[in-house]
C-alpha cells in the first residue's frame, strides 16, 4: 500500500492546522552529513506517486523533490560529520530533523519518522514507525532529504575522487571500502564508523 494522509488527517482532528512530516537519509554511509527535512503539504497540491524514497528511482526523486520544492513548506537540516562522531548517529540524525524543523518555521504539529521523538522539540509530535512508507508528509520529507543529500555527496566526489561518492553516496560499497584501504580517510568520512576507525588504527594515512 503506498503512504496515504490518514495520519495528517488525525492530527487535523486535534486541531492542528499545519502538520509536518520529517525524515532524515543518511544515517548508514561511512562518509558525509545525515540530512534530514520536514515538509508541510497543502491540499490539492499534493504531488502524485510519492512514495518511500527508497522505493522510487533517481529520475522519479527528482521530478518528486522539484514538485515538492514548488508546492509546500519545506525545511531542511543537516548533521556534520564531526557532530555524528561526537554524539553518535541517532542523536546526530535527530538534531537534523529538529533543525529541519527550525527551519520549516511555522509546523504546529510533526509526524516524525521512527519509534523515537527527538529530544527538544519544541512542538507536539508523533514517531511513526516506518513512516515514509505510511505518511505522504514523511514519503515527501524523505525524497526532499535523499534528494538533498546525493547532491551533496556528488559535490563532495569532486573534492575527494576515487571514493565513488557520486554512485554510492558515501554507504559502504566494496568500491567505497577498497578506496578506503588504498587512498586512506578523508575529512569527510565518519571516525567513529568501524570501517574507517579500523583503516585508522592500521595507520593509513589520511587525506586532506
Amino acid at each position: 500500500m503506498p503512504p496515504d494522509d490518514s495520519h495528517e488527517r488525525a492530527a487535523g482532528a486535534q486541531g492542528f492546522t499545519r502538520i509536518a512530516g520529517v525524515d532524515e537519509v543518511g544515517r548508514g554511509p561511512l562518509a558525509g552529513p545525515v540530512v534530514a527535512a520536514a515538509v508541510v503539504l497543502y491540499p490539492g497540491r499534493v504531488p502524485e506517486g510519492l512514495n518511500d524514497s527508497k522505493k522510487l528511482t533517481a529520475r522519479a526523486r527528482a521530478r518528486l523533490c522539484a514538485a515538492i520544492m514548488a508546492g509546500a513548506r519545506v525545511g531542511i537540516g543537516q548533521a556534520s560529520v564531526a557532530e555524528i562522531d561526537a554524539l553518535n548517529i541517532l542523536r546526530a540524525s535527530h538534531l537534523a530533523m529538529t533543525r529541519a524543523l527550525d527551519a520549516l518555521g511555522d509546523a504546529d504539529f510533526a509526524l516524525i519518522d521512527g519509534n523515537l521523538l527527538p529530544q527538544g522539540l519544541t512542538l507536539p509530535a508523533r514517531a511513526v514507525v516506518g513512516g515514509d512508507a505510511r505518511s505522504l508528509s514523511i514519503a515527501a520529507a524523505s525524497i526532499v532529504a535523499k534528494v538533498t543529500r546525493d547532491a551533496i555527496m556528488v559535490d563532495l566526489a569532486q573534492q575527494h575522487p576515487g571514493y565513488g561518492w557520486e554512485r554510492n553516496a558515501g554507504y559502504p560499497t566494496q568500491e567505497h571500502r577498497d578506496a578506503l584501504a588504498t587512498l586512506g580517510v578523508t575529512p569527510f568520512h565518519r571516525r567513529s564508523f568501524g570501517p574507517v576507525h579500523k583503516i585508522l588504527c592500521q595507520g593509513i594515512s589520511t587525506r586532506r
